[in-house]
């Protein structure tokens, strides 16, 4: 059994492709009001469009989130046109790769500022609001972290990536314990390869040295990921998925 989302809000980061506007589209199908946060404001306007064509309601907020108070204003936008908010699922993301040895700092501080950073900031942001609406009528809100099946299994060139996918579990699990008894739920997806622009990010000689370990390899797709958070979100309250792990089909990671 499923509850609705009808009437609910809900605010994606990162949803200006990839996992994030799958998520955005899939939530919009299940009624949910939805906030779009990125930096491509164009990407942002065209799925507004297309989920306003399926009947749906979306907002277009330009921010990036690793300012705190751009994810602040993000998050008081969103309630500010929807009336609350329901829902936050924190996907923006970036997976930098590579020997520590060689790796660029730079990389590290955009990984660290992007997926731990902006999400504290969001989190931060939306969790008095989450907490409001979970008081109210449905009884339950939802925050859904996006980790990585690097956050559990870390292997070699994933050092930095999988620190940051590391620390969003323990954070996870952490404030599950805090804020679960008042009716918020907390839940970590870690999802393994999905078939995304996230590859294009790193750096080329970096995709050569390891285009072997991925050449045969089933890639999930990113309404995958977006499926496993609408299930998520649309349990009955008393039921609360702490943590999924999704694999590809076959996959020896």
């Amino acid at each position: 059994m499923s509850i609705t989302l009808t009437g609910t809000t809900a605010l994606v980061t990162g949803a200006s492709g990839g996992i994030g506007a799958a998520t955005a589209l899939s939530l919009a199908a299940q009624g949910a009001n939805v906030a779009l946060v990125a930096r491509r404001k164009d990407r942002l306007d065209e799925l507004v469009e297309r989920i306003q064509a399926g009947g749906g309601a979306a907002r277009a907020i330009q921010a990036d989130i690793t300012d705190r108070l751009q994810a602040v204003a993000a998050v008081e936008q969103t309630v500010a046109a929807f009336g609350g908010l329901d829902t936050l699922v924190n996907n923006a993301g970036i997976m930098l790769l590579g020997p520590v040895e060689s790796a660029p700092a730079e990389e590290w501080d955009r990984m660290i500022a992007i997926n731990v950073q902006g999400l504290l900031h969001a989190t931060h942001a939306a969790l008095p609001h989450l907490l409001a609406a979970a008081g109210g009528a449905r009884g339950t809100a939802d925050i859904v972290n996006i980790s990585s099946l690097a956050g559990r299994v870390p292997i070699a060139g994933s050092a930095v990536y999988s620190l940051t996918k590391h620390g969003i579990g323990a954070f996870s699990e952490a404030l599950r314990q805090e804020v679960g008894d008042r009716h918020v739920r907390v839940s970590l997806i870690e999802p393994g390869p999905v078939a995304t622009e996230l590859f294009t990010h790193i750096r080329p000689e970096v995709l050569e040295a390891g285009k072997d370990a991925f050449a045969n390899a089933t890639l999930l797709h990113a309404e995958d990921i977006a499926d496993a958070i609408t299930y998520v979100v649309t349990r009955p309250a008393r039921v609360v998925m702490s943590e999924m792990l999704v694999r590809p089909d076959g996959s020896v990671w």
